[in-house]
């Protein structure tokens, strides 16, 4: 199981947006494999493992999708309350005070750059930008509780 774990989450998070419902559906994922287990020793080939694996937890997630109730429907005169931002708003404030180049780690990593690109971009070596990013959240972390 410790091999197709990246699968089976990948799997189980295209069936649900939810962090607790995607844990639900990993633990029938698993079960149904469990009480199959059988079948999965019988395929020797990786990749025959894998895709058979994949048909389980994409059976499994929609079985239990299908015996989940939809939820009630929201009532008519419900307002939703307006999204509060003034942590994020915060947060990129403080953002913005940083140095160069601190300021550009951090929004290249805010915007899904790892940390060879990142590095690439800036002329630092993978390991520098890691220890750059450490400390600048630190100091972003000491910022933020003195606010």
């Amino acid at each position: 199981m410790l091999r197709y774990r990246g699968l089976l989450f990948s799997v189980c998070r295209r069936y649900s947006g939810d962090g607790l419902e995607v844990d639900d559906l990993l633990q029938e994922t698993m079960l149904a494999l469990w009480n199959q287990r059988e079948k999965l020793f019988s395929i020797t080939l990786a990749p025959k493992q894998a895709g058979w694996i994949w048909r389980v937890a994409r059976s499994t997630c929609i079985d239990l999708q299908r015996r989940t109730p939809p939820p009630s429907p929201v009532p008519d005169d419900y307002d939703e309350p307006a999204p509060d931002n003034s942590l994020h708003d915060t947060l990129h404030e403080l953002i913005a005070l940083l140095p160069e180049p601190d300021h550009t780690i951090v929004t290249m990593h805010l915007e899904g750059y790892g940390y060879k690109e990142i590095g690439r971009k800036t002329g630092m070596t993978k390991n520098h930008v890691g220890i750059r990013l450490m400390r600048i959240k630190e100091k972003l972390r000491e910022q933020w509780n003195t606010k």
